[in-house]
């Protein structure tokens, strides 16, 4: 397949080429702008809380620009041929291009907002997320969010448009194409590109690779998600440590619920069970913060109690909870929890002393 300057029509070549020549003379110093925009972008992400793996920038090639401005429109009948960018030096916003590259996708959003409020340095002219349009075909695609951001009467962008048209008067002003994707998205960008686009032989392309490329994508999307589902939990979890801040909610038998979740999805209840018992059982030691269920439900302490009592099946909440009780405080936990020991009949603290003697034995054989 022949590229866009070789079936550019004859006609419209003078023009193409004195676009291209006033491009390539003015290129050097438009590579001064690309550097000036991506120190902006740089500055601002200073702000960010999570801040960008990295920020990378280009400017376009002679040969790039070449091509692109080489586009012809779809021909009507009975019209003349026309270039898709009649004036490609204004026309077109990616000469210059700064990437933002992220961590996880949630973040995409964060560096998008930071740029967009920075006002007196950009205007943002343009935003849209690359991966809307496979989500609402039932496609797959990288994602990445696209700002077309213009520059503020910046001095680096003046000079570049005094060397580009002396005659006219300088502005700053400067329109660009920011990308913001993470390190997923653009590893897969990255590599899709050199395959699909600048492969040296079109002929050599098979609709395998396109079929290999969506199932790649889907699993890039699985990737993500899975990632952002790790981060929320992680910083769920970190929460519970912060005796000013989530560490000191009160332990009402939803919040239990939720610390319990959280740290034990695997050892769980039916969603519309009651949590009340475990309120009653941490009360009754004191443990009224969520701090404090978090310091009990460590998986050091869970592994040490159920090798002392070698349970034969997994336990539930309810048996776990209070066996990891039992294994902090012992014979304080019994007394506190179980009948009087005057009854005839004791059936919980039969199964508490039990229990807690082969903890002990546990504690004496390994050394606690």
């Amino acid at each position: 397949m022949s590229s866009y300057w070789e079936r550019l029509d004859d006609s419209l070549r003078p023009s193409v080429i004195a676009s291209v020549a006033a491009y390539e003379r003015a290129r050097p110093q438009l590579e001064r702008v690309t550097a000036e925009m991506e120190s902006l972008v740089r500055e601002v992400m200073e702000e960010a809380e999570d801040k960008p793996l990295f920020i990378t920038s280009r400017t376009k090639s002679v040969e790039s620009f070449r091509e692109k401005a080489s586009r012809m429109v779809a021909p009507e009948p009975d019209s003349a041929p026309a270039l898709q960018f009649p004036e490609p030096l204004r026309n077109l916003t990616d000469m210059v291009g700064v990437r933002v590259i992220t961590t996880l996708p949630g973040e995409n959003a964060q560096a998008a907002n930071l740029i967009k409020r920075r006002r007196s340095i950009f205007d943002c002219r343009g935003d849209r997320e690359k991966d809307i349009g496979s989500i609402e075909s039932g496609t797959y695609g990288y994602s990445s969010r696209h700002l077309i951001l213009r520059s503020i009467q910046n001095d680096m962008v003046k000079a570049y448009q005094e060397v580009l048209d002396p005659e006219t008067k300088a502005n700053g002003s400067y329109l660009f194409e920011c990308q913001i994707r993470t390190v997923f998205a653009h590893a897969w960008s990255e590599i899709e590109h050199d395959i699909r686009f600048k492969a040296q032989d079109p002929r050599a392309w098979s609709p395998y690779f396109d079929r290999q490329f969506t199932a790649t994508a889907a699993m890039l999307e699985t990737v993500e998600q899975a990632f952002s589902e790790l981060h929320d939990r992680y910083e769920t979890v970190t929460s519970f440590w912060d005796a000013d801040g989530e560490g000191k909610v009160s332990l009402t038998p939803n919040r239990i619920k939720a610390v319990w979740q959280t740290l034990l999805p695997h050892v769980d209840r039916k969603a519309d069970d009651d949590w009340g018992w475990a309120a009653e059982l941490v009360a009754a030691h004191g443990l009224t913060k969520t701090i404090d269920l978090a310091a009990l439900l460590q998986p050091k302490i869970i592994s040490n109690v159920r090798k002392a009592l070698d349970h034969r099946y997994s336990p539930g909440p309810d048996r776990l909870l209070d066996d990891l009780l039992l294994w902090q405080f012992g014979q304080s936990h019994i007394d506190l929890t179980a009948e009087d020991p005057a009854l005839e009949q004791t059936p919980r603290r039969d199964s508490l002393q039990r229990r807690h003697q082969q903890m002990q034995r546990y504690r004496k054989a390994s050394g606690f």
